[in-house]
């Protein structure tokens, strides 16, 4: 009787703890976040955006991010001592576009080192479709039992990638990479869009959790982007965890806050385009 109880103690206070955690790295009105990843250091490099690591995480939060996305080495250098807070969600997965296969993700991180760093979330990633997808998928079983241990959010960046996916956009291999990680417990997952409402509508309801869309490679026009976030949360979609159409843009604060708007504030695609970007 006594262990019941104390695990049921255990468990309240762990929920307690996640909704706590997730809180800070979504608008607590809407339940939208807006999430800037900032790990493509690994993958490719010290890229335009992420060079002066501490003054993008100051102009993304300007901007109106919810929370910013790291590996843990980042972490000391993207932190701020004033403004106000963002949420932080350490990354654990990895791998580099030089390496022989860019599509296996390793853990390069743990649960318990966000804890040490000060994270409200962790983010795994994992390539359905890819030849090492069953490590990946143990991989994130695993961190996922973590989570649930400390009352931690997980997120799962989860694409359709590997050599029998055709089209990674193809929303039912879209919507089969979501539900993945919902499976798998995360309480966010982040995927791709798959360009029409009609077709993600069907992808945010089949997730059951909420879903976040990628920002993909860097587009040329600002409205394709802000259509793109605002097409999706009409879709049921619960945000956006975008990252170089945000960091690489000319004008980081103004793109982020047109973005936020959208997630955050109801703004249409163009409302935003005005308030932010149109000078």
């Amino acid at each position: 009787m006594i262990v019941c109880q104390v695990l049921a103690y255990n468990t309240v206070n762990n929920m307690f703890g996640k909704n706590i955690r997730m809180e800070r790295i979504m608008d607590r009105n809407t339940g939208n976040c807006v999430i800037v990843p900032l790990d493509h250091g690994i993958s490719v490099g010290p890229i335009p955006g992420i060079v002066d690591f501490k003054k993008t995480v100051s102009d993304v939060t300007i901007g109106g991010a919810t929370a910013v996305l790291m590996h843990k080495g980042m972490i000391p250098h993207g932190h701020r001592t004033s403004g106000h807070d963002v949420g932080l969600i350490l990354h654990l997965s990895a791998s580099t576009d030089i390496g022989v296969n860019s599509q296996s993700k390793v853990l390069v991180a743990t649960v318990e080192d966000g804890l040490k760093l000060g994270a409200d979330a962790i983010s795994i990633h994992i390539n359905v479709g890819a030849q090492e997808e069953p490590q990946m998928l143990a991989d994130a079983g695993m961190v996922s039992s973590k989570c649930m241990d400390w009352g931690m959010p997980l997120i799962a960046m989860t694409y359709a990638r590997g050599p029998s996916i055709k089209d990674s956009f193809d929303p039912t291999a879209v919507a089969h990479a979501a539900r993945v990680g919902a499976e798998l417990g995360a309480d966010i997952v982040k995927c791709s869009y798959t360009g029409d409402v009609d077709s993600f509508s069907r992808v945010c309801e089949g997730a059951q959790v909420p879903v976040v869309i990628a920002g993909g490679p860097k587009m040329d026009s600002d409205m394709d982007i802000l259509n793109m976030v605002a097409d999706s949360l009409h879709a049921g979609g619960h945000g956006v965890s975008i990252g170089r159409n945000v960091f690489q843009h000319r004008d980081v604060q103004g793109i982020m806050g047109a973005i936020s708007d959208i997630c955050l504030k109801g703004f249409t695609a163009k409302e935003a385009f005005e308030a932010h970007l149109k000078n």
